[in-house]
């Protein structure tokens, strides 16, 4: 072989040790969380880190559904409720119960659910129909697992999370 014949193979060899060889495939990882009961709502969320691949967007971020403002009151029926983000501290001392990767797709209709979750008319919040653990529900529907709708859980983040482990085997 010629000095010419080899550039090309040392082109490519150069491109691939600088990176740029193939493009790694972007995506979102969607942790599901509770957080043992407390003061500090909400007890079911997500959090959301990885990279939108048609964008090359960073997502580094988290959802939950709860009461606006947390009071007997949502012992007697629905009250203000709304999707938030909680700090790092928060989401550092709860639990990730399992994670599961995401194409754009799907992390595009996971948006599209916190949005209907977000602008909900409100009394938005329900202890018994539209809590923390139904959101969460809701977003692993949209994730592509299997869950239970008539769940013995739903006042129980982390049991229901165990039991969508149970049903979808494979989940880390």
């Amino acid at each position: 072989m010629t000095a010419p014949m080899f550039r090309p193979i040392l082109l490519t060899l150069l491109l691939f040790c600088m990176g740029m060889g193939v493009p790694a495939r972007a995506e979102v990882q969607v942790g599901f969380y509770s957080h043992d009961f407390g003061d500090r709502f909400p007890h079911a969320f997500i959090v959301l880190e990885g990279r939108i691949d048609t964008t090359g967007e960073l997502v580094d971020t988290n959802y939950g559904f709860t009461a606006t403002t947390v009071s007997p009151a949502i012992l007697l029926g629905s009250v203000k409720g709304h999707v938030q983000t909680s700090k790092p501290d928060y989401v550092g001392k709860s639990d990730r119960q399992f994670t599961v990767r995401v194409d754009d797709a799907t992390y595009a209709r996971l948006m599209a659910k916190v949005a209907e979750w977000r602008d909900r008319k409100q009394p938005s919040y329900s202890l018994n129909r539209r809590n923390c653990v139904h959101f969460v529900m809701e977003l692993a529907e949209v994730a592509g697992l299997r869950v239970n709708r008539d769940s013995k859980y739903f006042k129980k983040p982390k049991s229901f999370l165990r039991e969508v482990k149970e049903l979808n085997p494979g989940l880390d």
